[in-house]
């Protein structure tokens, strides 16, 4: 399926910033067998000093930017079309998780897909007790590794609210998880702890959802956003899968994948450093749209 994007991000600075720099993970990449990245482009205004594109560890694209001169304001803009394959359901070949932990400690490879990087604790999707206990409860010992990734995503969208309000992106995961309620980055950051707590390696996704207005509703212009799921890694047959806790269900092929990471921090869309006074105000504006075929 055909999608285009068009994402908006800018930032007003109260007084003029003092030789600002930037790290974007904002372009979308080519994934074997699921996703094609047909065209894209990342433009910044005012145009930066410096510019260097490149891919960190994991393969996501980065864009770093530099200002010299003294700025007050900046927006980057993100134009892309996307060919997503549809989401096929697989047959679950997937081993028991006593059979996962085997098979994760017989694999050598440490490239940056391997699960070794994906099995331990990150700053921001650790396991604590309350979260384990509950798991218990919604786990079976039986269970194959795939059972236990959708055991554990569909219990949080059970007992978790999404609430744009409840959180920030400074929000720790075990605070959402309190209060049963977050966005999209912290349901994934809680069922990453989770899953990584069973002993299934675990990471962040970060992308776009295409979201439709309700029936009979006109569709809303900017009002998708960025999206947050979560890959696991079920065994050496099946490899990594991905499911979305806050929608309760496997990605499919309105899932647009930008980037891979631990956490987060791995896959931020916007990072930087600037010298200056005063506060800062930010906008963002995405829309992603089906193209007629």
């Amino acid at each position: 399926m055909l999608y285009d994007i068009n994402l908006t991000i800018g930032y007003d600075y109260a007084a003029p910033s003092d030789h600002s720099r930037n790290l974007f993970r904002l372009l979308p990449q080519d994934i074997p067998n699921n996703q094609r990245v047909l065209s894209r482009l990342l433009t910044v205004d005012p145009l930066p000093t410096e510019r260097f594109d490149g891919r960190d560890f994991f393969g996501n694209a980065t864009t770093s930017v530099m200002w010299h001169d003294p700025i007050d304001a900046f927006t980057v803009r993100l134009v892309a079309r996307i060919d997503r394959s549809a989401f096929e359901s697989e047959l679950d070949i997937s081993p028991t998780l006593p059979r996962l932990a085997e098979e994760l400690a017989e694999y050598r490879d440490i490239g940056s897909l391997s699960p070794h990087h994906f099995a331990a604790r990150s700053r921001r999707a650790t396991a604590w007790p309350d979260l384990m206990a509950a798991v218990r409860g919604w786990v079976d010992p039986s269970m194959s590794a795939l059972q236990a990734v959708v055991a554990v995503g569909e219990a949080l969208h059970r007992e978790m609210v999404f609430d744009p309000e409840a959180t920030d992106v400074d929000t720790p995961a075990e605070i959402a998880f309190s209060t049963r309620s977050g966005v999209c980055q912290d349901f994934s950051h809680v069922m990453i702890a989770a899953l990584r707590g069973l002993g299934v390696p675990a990471g962040y996704v970060s992308g776009f959802l295409r979201t439709d207005p309700p029936p009979g509703q006109p569709r809303l212009e900017g009002a998708d956003a960025m999206h947050a799921w979560v890959r696991a890694w079920v065994g050496g047959e099946m490899g990594w899968i991905e499911y979305d806790p806050t929608n309760g269900r496997m990605s499919g092929a309105d899932h647009l994948t930008v980037g891979h990471g631990r956490d987060y921090d791995d896959v931020a869309p916007v990072l930087g450093a600037m010298r200056g006074l005063g506060a800062h105000s930010t906008m963002q504006a995405v829309d992603v749209v089906p193209v007629a075929g």
